[in-house]
């Protein structure tokens, strides 16, 4: 052999070592990087294409490039992780691996006649090589444990609530979402919990957040009283500029004994009142049995205002008749005004500009009297009905006769008490006529008796219109149900609340909702049988079928919608009876 020959044969020899050495080399380099690496990181589908392209993962390519030796090497290196050692080789079997994942290798097994030879590469190409992550459970869907973790706050809020100035809103998240508002553009939300956090970051935890907020509203009331005392002084205070708690209605049945207790007994007195001044012929008597006439025909029609206000909701009246108490207190203020004001007025200047003859006044003296007694026990009546609605809605007695909560029983008890003021007025000035002989204080009485009724229509006309208008249910009651409705993990904002008195103490509620769309979902699943719907959804094969497919469950998931509504309805009305209607508009 010549030296040549010799030399090209020890090239050969290195290079084959060579080529083993890389082989080996990249083979381990190979199964540490991918088959136990990815193992312990969880990769999903791990496979081997069989070509110089690489090693694919689940989202990745890794490109490691093998000779037709390797490839073969690789395969066998490969059988033998995937066979136990005290075992022959079985293409069928594959061992467990750690973290509850497993490493299967599939080779070709179609053909398996030992007469059949199969080579290596084929077999390579065949093999597959999964990791199998451990299966996570889904989150349910629970609406039994109240969660704001998906909610979203204005800036408003977060600065009135959190007490966040605007730079520090600047940084955190924020998106943009439909206006609850008509024609309006987008408007800007942030993310609840991130509010939170900044707020905690702020100043320093909730509880130092609380004790700043009570500060602060300890301020606002100290200047709102200020200003309070500062109206008064200057004798330009209006009534009732606080909110207080909305109270519930207090029983129809206990306002209409009231009231036809006041019928009976000033019809009685118009009967006597009237006979005691065809005998005397006095002007303050006269103005007397008006007042009487006048209370006899309001409380009539406020009888009729609680027997209508009973009646069922109906096609006309969808959201029933409760503001006929109102209806029909308002007629009796404008009654009062005309009938008892206007004529006692009329009645004592007449009395003044053409006197009358002054005779013995002593029976309307008895009379009046009796009237008295009568009058306290009607007044009596109306102001312990009061006072037990007032006790049950947690609000004075002067609040709820201002607030006109029970239109009814007030007006009784303003009339009650304009009936025994003006008696006293009215024996007063008989007295002095008598006294002096002079038909001037007996005019003069009828003209402020008139005066008493028009003071007391007058308030009566504006508390009950200010009822029918429309007026807002106060701010507190407001915030509590806001709260209790934002706290449903469904709900992730409300817009555009409102809140309406409706009368005898009813509420409508209304408000813009924007629901999680993502969680309406998951209580959806949760109904149904995912495992049927992942075969349901294999079994798709033309666009027809899938437009099938997802107009069936689009449909259900609507349909799922309406009866999350409606349980947070019935959960709102059962913490809140006082709410009668309660509509929830979708964002």
């Amino acid at each position: 052999m010549s030296a040549v020959e010799k030399v090209n044969l020890w090239f050969v020899d290195v290079k084959w070592y060579w080529l083993r050495l890389t082989m080996y080399y990249r083979t381990l380099r190979l199964l540490h990087c991918t088959v136990k690496a990815q193992v312990h990181l969880g990769a999903k589908n791990l496979t081997w294409n069989g070509s110089v392209s690489g090693l694919r993962t689940e989202g990745s390519v890794k490109r490691w490039l093998f000779s037709r030796y390797q490839q073969v090497r690789l395969v066998q290196v490969c059988h033998k992780l995937a066979t136990p050692a005290d075992k022959p080789p079985d293409p069928g079997s594959s061992p467990p691996s750690p973290d509850n994942k497993k490493v299967v290798v599939t080779p070709d097994t179609t053909n398996t006649s030992t007469t059949v030879h199969v080579s290596a590469t084929a077999r390579f190409k065949e093999a597959v090589i999964k990791v199998m992550p451990r299966k996570k459970e889904r989150v349910k869907f629970d609406t039994s444990h109240p969660s704001t973790e998906r909610n979203f706050i204005t800036a408003v809020r977060s600065m009135s609530e959190f007490l966040l100035k605007p730079v520090d809103l600047e940084k955190l998240r924020k998106t943009k979402r439909r206006s609850p508002f008509e024609n309006e553009p987008p408007i800007t939300v942030y993310w609840r919990r991130d509010v939170e956090a900044k707020a905690i970051q702020v100043w320093g935890s909730l509880e130092a957040l609380e004790k700043e907020r009570k500060k602060r509203e300890k301020e606002i009331r100290r200047y709102q009283q200020n200003i309070f005392n500062i109206k008064k002084l200057m004798r330009e205070v209006r009534r009732d500029q606080r909110t207080t708690p909305d109270p519930l209605v207090s029983p129809l049945d206990s306002s209409g004994r009231v009231v036809w207790a006041a019928v009976i007994i000033n019809g009685a007195n118009f009967i006597m009142k009237l006979g005691a001044w065809a005998y005397t012929g006095s002007h303050s008597l006269f103005a007397e049995a008006l007042h009487s006439l006048a209370d006899v025909t309001n409380q009539l029609i406020l009888a009729y205002g609680i027997h209508k206000s009973k009646q069922s909701a109906d096609v006309v009246h969808p959201y029933g008749y409760t503001s006929m108490r109102y209806v029909s207190s308002l007629i009796s203020g404008a009654m009062i005004f005309c009938v008892g004001s206007g004529l006692s007025i009329q009645h004592g200047i007449t009395g003044l500009i053409h006197p009358a003859e002054v005779l013995p006044l002593y029976w309307a003296f008895y009379i009046l009297g009796g009237s008295l007694i009568s009058e306290g026990g009607t007044l009596l009546m109306a102001v312990h009905e009061i006072r037990r609605g007032a006790k049950q809605q947690q609000m004075s007695f002067s609040e709820y006769v201002l607030r006109g909560q029970d239109p009814s029983v007030n007006v009784v008890l303003l009339e009650d008490m304009a009936a025994v003021v003006g008696v006293g007025v009215a024996m007063g000035c008989m007295g002095l006529t008598s006294f002096t002989g002079s038909h001037i204080p007996d005019a003069l009485g009828s003209c402020l008796i008139g005066g008493i009724l028009a003071g007391v229509s007058g308030f009566i006309i504006y508390t009950n219109s200010a009822s029918l208008v429309g007026k807002s249910i106060p701010q507190y009651r407001l915030e509590k149900i806001n709260e209790e409705l934002e706290r449903d993990v469904l709900i992730r904002a409300i817009y555009d609340v409102k809140g309406i008195d409706m009368g005898t103490g009813l509420v409508r509620y209304k408000a813009e909702v924007d629901f999680d769309g993502r969680e309406l979902t998951r209580g959806y699943l949760d109904k149904q049988d995912l495992e049927a719907l992942l075969l349901e959804m294999e079994n798709i094969k033309t666009l027809e079928e899938l437009e099938a497919f997802m107009l069936k469950h689009g449909e259900n998931i609507v349909d799922s919608l309406g009866a999350e509504v409606d349980r947070i309805e019935t959960i709102l009305k059962k913490s809140h009876p006082e709410i009668r209607h309660c509509d929830l508009e979708i964002l």
